[in-house]
């Protein structure tokens, strides 16, 4: 269950958000994205966020990410005040404890998957770039695939560089925006159980922004967003193993 701090089993809270608020001119109007959400992810939870189209999930992705600082509110990530960070400190930040992996891959065309993954790397100044981009597609399964460019790979096999350049620092959170949303079921059940694996046995956390019901029962917590507010947030309490069980034809989807 959810305890007293907001976070799932009692576990130590990488992500602390109180009252964020995010609001956006537009023209004469102001759009309020988020408006004073609150939560709390502990250290290796996996966390699917959903909410249909304008709920402000994404929004959300984006303040967690760093990749944009809230109008209101605060949002500590390991006990750093995000919002008083310059934009070198968030992108320090972004490229030392946060790996992202999105919908449409964000490969480059003509670069082979080992230099594509390599690129962290090459951000953050480090060495061993090479063999350490072998092993992170070895551990996404590809390590017979690192000289292919992405027209030569499968959408699944896509994504699967995608994940691997997000492993390639050792983040500690992946934040994950719909990367099942361009595969077909086969892939999307691939991609799915390394997301699983990477949790359990890495230990990473993850937050895993879906509109697919399916795909998020096989997380362990469920945040729902409605009007830049959080309106559910519950434990899944025997989550989906990926590959395991077959989708109910009956199962309806809620896109976004």
């Amino acid at each position: 269950m959810i305890n007293s701090n907001g976070t799932a089993n009692g576990r130590e809270p990488v992500i602390v958000i109180k009252d964020m608020t995010k609001i956006y001119q537009m023209g004469e109007y102001q759009v309020r994205a988020l408006n004073g959400v609150s939560v709390e992810i502990g250290a290796g939870e996996f966390v699917a966020i959903m909410g249909p189209s304008g709920s402000g999930k994404s929004t959300m992705m984006n303040m967690l990410g760093a990749l944009d600082q809230p109008s209101g509110g605060t949002y500590l990530l390991d006990g750093t005040d995000i919002s008083a960070l310059t934009d070198d400190q968030l992108a320090d930040i972004r490229n030392r404890k946060i790996g992202f992996v999105f919908q449409n891959f964000n490969l480059l065309p003509r670069m082979p998957a080992v230099q594509q993954v390599e690129l962290p790397l090459i951000y953050a100044a480090k060495g061993q770039r090479s063999e350490r981009a072998r092993r992170a597609l070895e551990m996404v399964g590809l390590g017979d695939r690192i000289d292919h460019r992405p027209s030569e790979l499968s959408g699944g096999q896509q994504q699967r560089v995608a994940i691997a350049r997000a492993l390639v620092n050792e983040p500690a959170i992946i934040l994950a925006d719909e990367p099942t949303g361009n595969l077909d079921s086969k892939s999307g059940t691939e991609v799915m159980a390394i997301f699983q694996r990477l949790n359990r046995e890495a230990g990473i956390t993850i937050l895993f922004v879906t509109h697919d019901p399916w795909i998020a029962r096989h997380t362990r917590r469920i945040i729902t967003l409605a009007d830049g507010l959080i309106v559910r947030d519950e434990i899944v309490p025997e989550p989906l193993v990926a590959g395991q069980t077959t989708r109910p034809s009956d199962e309806v989807l809620v896109h976004a």
